[in-house]
């Protein structure tokens, strides 16, 4: 078992929703990977937390890797984006940008293709 599959939910494992939390030039880059969903939404809320406390110049939430995300994950990142005056998602597969467009959030968030264009946009 790798550390991303540490957690064990339901008998089966899951991978932990946070990959990396990184520190560039006074932004913070927090890596996701998996499913985000109700069983890992603590986790995800505390990693995203966490980031926000610091109070970054930006806050870009790496979505490359993440392959399903539903309404309560969705929700952790509205909760976040309320904490983080500068919050952008990078890079969202197909089925996560589809999760934000139905859900309406993509008009809400600042939504790049890459993590270097997240970092080079203008807050």
């Amino acid at each position: 078992m790798n550390e991303r599959e540490a957690r064990v939910d339901g008998g089966g494992l899951r991978e932990e929703p946070v990959a990396a939390v990184d520190r560039r030039d006074g932004a913070i880059v927090v890596r996701l990977v998996g499913e985000l969903d109700l069983y890992n939404a603590d986790t995800l809320r505390a990693a995203l937390f966490d980031a926000a406390a610091e109070t970054p110049e930006r806050l870009v939430v790496d979505l490359a890797d993440v392959r399903f995300i539903d309404s309560t994950a969705l929700g952790v990142l509205v909760e976040t984006r309320s904490r983080v005056e500068a919050f952008l998602l990078a890079a969202p597969a197909l089925e996560t940008r589809r999760a934000l467009q139905v859900s309406g959030l993509d008009r809400h968030f600042a939504v790049h293709g890459t993590v270097e264009d997240a970092l080079a946009a203008t807050p």
